[in-house]
């Protein structure tokens, strides 16, 4: 049950909706600004030229690691959609689940 406080939209579902548009919004956010700044620290310091990374290909290991931090983010975002509890504490039964997993 959601409180008062949390509850823009009286309906639970349109607040997580909300939620994962917000997570993800950072998400890109940080990813944007982080990519920027290291194109550019590397463009700055002869490493890379200007544009050189949009013709990057990656190896197969490379890839792998790719793949891995896009499903990662897809289940933190489905982890949102699937939540339980109020919005004070969201996601504390999944958090309190997977420190019980990590500690047995």
């Amino acid at each position: 049950m959601m409180s008062d406080e949390f509850d823009y939209f009286d309906d639970p579902r349109i607040g997580r909706l909300l939620d994962l548009v917000l997570q993800l919004n950072t998400e890109v956010h940080v990813v944007n600004q982080r990519l920027r700044a290291t194109e550019a620290l590397l463009v700055r310091h002869g490493v890379l030229t200007d544009g050189e990374l949009d013709h990057f290909t990656p190896s197969a290991q490379e890839q792998r690691v790719l793949d891995d931090q896009r499903e990662a983010v897809a289940g933190r975002l489905a982890a949102i959609l699937a939540e339980s509890g109020p919005a004070e504490h969201p996601l504390r039964e999944q958090w309190t689940a997977r420190l019980t997993e990590r500690a047995g």
